[in-house]
């Protein structure tokens, strides 16, 4: 069962796979022994967990949301597109989430934006994105869609460097509340660890969607 799923996740455990299940994520058949059975549909449940957890950056509370809908023949709102079933992922959806953060060239991140050089150099030179071996990924993508929006109304990437300063912050309160899980070496801590960071990292964006947003509602008052 892991060498199927090793093909598309290079780090995925036997322990990684016993703290999906501890979470309540999968519930594979056990035989009277009490050794644990894994079916097709338990494996392409794995996957699609897994790719979403990877690809989607999602947190497992919310992964774990997702299945419980499903499994009730509902259909999350935000899952992605040809997201049918959890226990029937289709070749191109597994293609999909199983492919690494895509690549983009500073050519192809400026046509997917819309953006000008001159922004991009900009939002560069300021920190707020940051190409890896001269390419950018789905997240410089995102940053930039929303600096062409900002700068439409008069917000330039000089104004926006406290951003870059507060995600530092932020990932600095991260790191220090999962440092007693990130500095064991066994799998399964480092999968706690990761899970943690990512569920503190949406209560922080939490966090800032509701100040923010309570300051505009007073706009109205």
């Amino acid at each position: 069962m892991l060498s199927r799923l090793r093909h598309d996740f290079d780090a995925v455990t036997a322990s990684k796979v016993r703290f999906l299940e501890e979470k309540g994520l999968i519930t594979p058949q056990r035989t009277p022994a009490g050794y644990r059975k894994y079916t097709h549909a338990d494996i392409e449940r794995l996957r699609f967990i897994l790719a979403l957890q990877r690809d989607r950056y999602l947190p497992l509370k919310v992964i774990k949301e997702y299945c419980e809908a499903i499994d009730r023949g509902e259909r999350p709102e935000n899952l992605p597109a040809a997201a049918v079933s959890p226990r029937m992922v289709s070749p191109q959806l597994a293609e999909d989430l199983s492919a690494r953060t895509r690549r983009l060239s500073a050519l192809e991140l400026r046509r997917q934006a819309q953006a000008p050089s001159e922004l991009l150099q900009k939002l560069v030179s300021f920190g707020l994105i940051s190409p890896v071996d001269g390419y950018y990924n789905e997240h410089d993508l995102a940053a930039v869609r929303s600096c062409v929006q900002l700068q439409a109304h008069g917000i330039e990437p000089r104004h926006l460097r406290a951003f870059r300063v507060a995600a530092d912050r932020e990932l600095s309160l991260v790191e220090q509340a999962i440092s007693p899980l990130a500095s064991r070496r066994d799998t399964a801590s480092r999968a706690r660890a990761a899970e943690a960071a990512r569920e503190l990292s949406e209560a922080c964006l939490t966090l800032h969607r509701a100040l923010v947003n309570g300051r505009i509602d007073r706009l109205d008052e």
